[in-house]
């Protein structure tokens, strides 16, 4: 009877961690959030792993090495994470856990006296493993509620574990109610340092991603700004040939009208409008880099039949920089140009900008029709374009900018719309 009730144990401590660690890496990798089947193919695969090793007596690295793997495929078969940074974060997650597991047992059977605690194939061990799953299953919420976790308080939240963790075996060393041999102890103590050097590293890596995407950003954005000055230095040189050639227009103009004909006079007018019609349409935010941007792509979408609307209520006198507004509806944009873009029927093909208020928060949403359904790669979505340069341009770098502002760019689809939202945290600033 006993026998069966550790087995059971053992499959639910199996299942919950497992689905733990996957939702934890899918937070940590920022895929999306955790799918049923991928759950669910976790906790089968768990469960079927735990009663195998209940028949064969092996050490618990191949129980460690065998739940990592599983994490791995299934968080990039489910999640589309990257299976390197999976397999990483897996490892660590299973000694963790492990070691965890240990200073459950261990404190318990110091609290009552009994080294039976630190034999999991009791009913006593298993109340360690029971309690330290409990816990499990109370992050495993956590993370599932959570919208998105930050680098900081991901890395904070480790950063205590892995130290609480560190000085709990180091204080049990201390204590003599329970006699632990002194190689497990060190053996744990030496685990708790590379859990704590694998959160630092795992930190430094992340940050190190970030500067390559901050380098990245500014690249493209000189290439954008590179573009758009050479094209409104074309819109000027358009501007100071119409200027210079304007009484020779007047004198052509007052003849025809001299002579009465309108029509003639009319089309004249239209002819001379051409040039320097897509640059009338100002809308005004009070950033003249972003009201370029955005009359610019007006512009572009005219000329391939996209029918664009645009709801603009923009704050005066904010902390928010024009190269990272660019480098956000920049990219938004230029994504749905390109997928209205493929849409066959022109009546179909739109692009809808709306940029609101919200007390501090500026939202910026992006909405387009599109042809074929987004790309996705290691849970992120692609470009389609075929070139490089500025197609190269992905939502991570429209990230990377609102992450500067506490902020965050998220994307959905529904049959016929596509829909990227960036929200950014401002602070006013006194023009003093």
């Amino acid at each position: 009877m006993m026998e069966r009730l550790i087995l059971f144990s053992n499959i639910a401590a199996a299942s919950v961690r497992c689905i733990v660690g996957l939702s934890l890496i899918s937070q940590l990798l920022s895929s999306p959030k955790l799918k049923k089947r991928g759950a669910a193919a976790a906790a089968g695969g768990a469960a079927v792993m735990a009663v195998i090793f209940s028949n064969i007596e092996l050490s618990d690295l191949y129980r460690m090495g065998s739940e990592t793997l599983l994490l791995a495929v299934c968080s990039r078969y489910f999640q589309k994470t990257c299976i390197r940074m999976s397999l990483f974060i897996g490892i660590f997650y299973e000694i963790t856990v492990s070691f965890w597991q240990f200073l459950a047992a261990a404190w318990l059977g110091v609290l009552f006296g009994s080294p039976l605690f630190l034999d999991f194939n009791t009913g006593y061990g298993q109340t360690a493993v029971c309690l330290l799953h409990l816990l499990l299953l109370t992050l495993g919420w956590y993370l599932l509620k959570a919208s998105k976790i930050t680098a900081k308080e991901a890395f904070r939240l480790a950063s205590v574990i892995a130290v609480a963790g560190f000085l709990a075996s180091v204080t049990l060393a201390e204590q003599t109610v329970l006699t632990i041999a002194d190689d497990t102890l060190n053996m744990w103590t030496t685990m708790a340092i590379v859990i704590m050097m694998s959160v630092l590293v795992f930190n430094v890596n992340r940050q190190y991603e970030g500067e390559k995407e901050l380098a990245r950003l500014k690249s493209e954005q000189a290439e954008l700004l590179e573009r758009d000055y050479v094209t409104l230095n074309k819109a000027y040189a358009i501007n100071a040939k119409l200027f210079h050639d304007f009484h020779n227009h007047i004198g052509v103009l007052r003849q025809l009208l001299t002579h009465k004909k309108m029509e003639e006079a009319l089309q004249y007018l239209d002819e001379l409008q051409m040039p320097v019609q897509g640059l009338t349409d100002t809308l005004w935010t009070g950033d003249d880099t972003v009201d370029y941007l955005i009359n610019s792509k007006a512009v572009s979408a005219k000329e391939s039949g996209i029918r664009y609307l645009v709801q603009v209520e923009f704050p005066r006198g904010t902390n928010l920089q024009s190269a990272d507004l660019c480098a956000i509806l920049g990219n938004l944009l230029d994504n749905a140009l390109e997928a209205a873009k493929k849409v066959q029927s022109s009546e179909e093909r739109f692009i809808q900008l709306t940029i609101r208020r919200i007390n501090k928060m500026l939202v910026i949403k992006v909405e387009n029709s599109y042809a074929a359904a987004p790309i996705e790669k290691d849970g992120a979505l692609k470009t389609s374009k075929d070139g490089h340069g500025l197609h190269g341009w992905g939502l991570k770098s429209a990230q990377t900018a609102a992450e500067k502002y506490d902020g965050m760019v998220q994307t959905s689809y529904t049959e016929y719309t596509f829909r990227a939202v960036a929200t950014l945290s401002y602070q006013s600033i006194s023009k003093e």
